[in-house]
């Protein structure tokens, strides 16, 4: 049986709608159709009995944010998140899950240089609280006996309630000015297609996911396009971003949606 953590979060129902049957949720509040056992990142870890596989995408923040998501409280951001997590890995190992996979980010890079090649094999450098977080719990799975995977993420975008553009685009709809800014995207149906794989693979470490390198001028351009809104979209960015290198997840057949998946969910994400 496959465990979840954070189905309720902005990336389960992605999760929830793309793994295959059988998930056990793991949070405080249950789910409709799914069996569920009580856990809270700031307690003790679940028991794991009769767990396989378990996806850990829980994360305690401020709404909104993940950079900066400690908001004024560090200590209970490191608390919940990092020793929460270690706790968790830990019982992992102990009851005989025999697989972890953990969503990370790539704010592990935050502190690189421009220019750094950002590959699979390049060292983390965060510098972020966020990415310290991230890396240090991925150091932690990496040193546990079992397939420890952690899947480090850029943006994560798709529709449904409370999506990552939703303030973005109602912003630009009424008129109010938006700053240029371009970063990198992958839709959460393509995060569970990789997670689906990853299942079947027993390759450990990290693996890289992120499909588009976005400018908010192309993005809101379609939103123009879709809406005829009469207002110009920000220019481009002159920021450099330096991409995530994808080549473990492709080897495995993952193949993200690019801009064709963008335009087809796109009217779903719109107010």
């Amino acid at each position: 049986m496959i465990a979840l953590t954070g189905a309720t979060g902005l990336l389960g129902r992605f999760l929830l709608d793309g793994l295959p049957s059988q998930i056990m949720t793991l949070g405080r509040r249950p789910l409709a159709g799914y069996a569920h056992r009580l856990w809270d990142l700031s307690g003790a870890a679940p028991e794991l009995g009769g767990i396989t596989t378990l996806i850990h995408a829980a994360f305690s923040h401020v709404p909104g944010r993940y950079r900066g998501g400690e908001g004024d409280d560090p200590d209970g951001f490191l608390s919940a998140n990092l020793d929460g997590t270690r706790r968790l890995f830990d019982v992992a190992a102990k009851a005989g899950v025999q697989r972890v996979i953990f969503l990370s980010s790539r704010a592990v890079f935050d502190g690189s240089a421009t220019g750094v090649p950002l590959t699979e094999e390049t060292p983390p450098n965060p510098a972020s609280l966020y990415g310290r977080v991230k890396a240090q719990a991925e150091a932690h799975l990496a040193a546990l006996p079992l397939i420890g995977q952690s899947l480090r993420a850029t943006g994560v975008y798709g529709p449904g309630p409370g999506h990552k553009w939703q303030a973005l685009f109602a912003d630009y709809l009424s008129g109010k000015p938006i700053p240029p800014r371009r970063g990198t995207e992958v839709h959460g149906a393509d995060l569970a297609q990789a997670c689906r794989l990853l299942l079947n693979d027993n390759g450990t470490g990290p693996f890289h996911l992120s499909d588009l390198l976005l400018d908010r001028h192309d993005l809101l351009t379609e939103v123009q396009r879709l809406t005829a809104c009469p207002h110009a979209p920000p220019p481009p960015s002159d920021r450099p971003v330096d991409p995530l290198i994808c080549t473990r997840l492709p080897v495995l057949g993952w193949q993200p949606g690019g801009m064709d998946l963008l335009r087809a969910d796109l009217p779903a994400m719109l107010p």
